[in-house]
């Protein structure tokens, strides 16, 4: 098990909903934002039917400003939300393309996102929304790069990104030590309180620090006490 590299500055973090980088990649990006790292997140729905009960008409904006509040805690004030519908999106050209133009808006050299594998493991199915949205910002990391895929795009192609980094559960290749930082990632996931109210009667606190507990957990071969595992892709940047 390797570090993650580091020799970089700015990181653009691409997941599917508010709560899906509080879950598990928060500790590493706080340890990253304490570098002095540029680090900005883009959401690509507002998580709006996520809350049982609460009309997406009300559920998005909570939600975003939620999202907001989390990622203060560890360091990014740039966050960004893309519009698609909750639970419905597709990969496809379309949401490649607006990924590409993220890329290319932003110029990361380090991409992160989450799980795009069709489970968490045996018997734990991924949803259709993470399956979608991991694999397209693999594949907009090299549309960003082609000035011919989507020609439509008015940003000059990104050829920028080094890496990119999947935060998963299985195939895990490199970790980052997050010891000094896992307070406040459980202080992040906490800013989703009605999110995570909605979820159960545990109180919200005992909540986000179970969930931290185990998305930090020691990474095997890793010299760490806490760490959060992603899995690697190296690109020609």
């Amino acid at each position: 098990m390797e570090p993650i590299p580091e020799d970089w500055q700015r990181g653009l973090v691409i997941v599917a909903h508010p709560d899906d980088i509080e879950y598990g990649a928060a500790a590493a990006v706080a340890h990253w934002t304490d570098q002095g790292k540029d680090i900005r997140y883009v959401l690509v729905t507002s998580g709006e039917a996520g809350i049982a009960g609460l009309p997406p008409t009300q559920c998005a904006p909570l939600r975003e400003e939620e999202e907001r509040r989390s990622a203060a805690v560890v360091g990014v004030s740039s966050v960004e939300f893309l519009g698609y519908p909750d639970g419905r999106i597709e990969h496809g050209p379309q949401l490649r393309m607006d990924l590409a133009r993220v890329i290319r808006q932003h110029r990361p050299e380090m991409v992160i996102t989450m799980n795009h594998r069709e489970t968490w493991g045996p018997g734990f199915l991924n949803s259709a929304d993470h399956r979608a949205v991991g694999l397209a910002v693999l594949d907009a990391v090299a549309d960003a790069a082609n000035e011919w895929i989507f020609p439509e795009l008015t940003k000059p192609p990104w050829t920028g990104v080094r890496w990119a980094a999947v935060n998963a559960m299985t195939g895990i290749t490199h970790a980052v030590d997050v010891t000094d930082t896992v307070e406040r990632a459980v202080a992040s996931l906490c800013e989703h309180h009605a999110y995570l109210e909605a979820l159960g009667s545990e109180p919200v606190v005992e909540q986000a620090a179970r969930q931290i507990e185990m998305s930090t957990a020691a990474q095997a071969g890793f010299d760490a006490e806490r760490a959060v595992g992603f899995e690697l892709y190296v690109f020609g940047g």
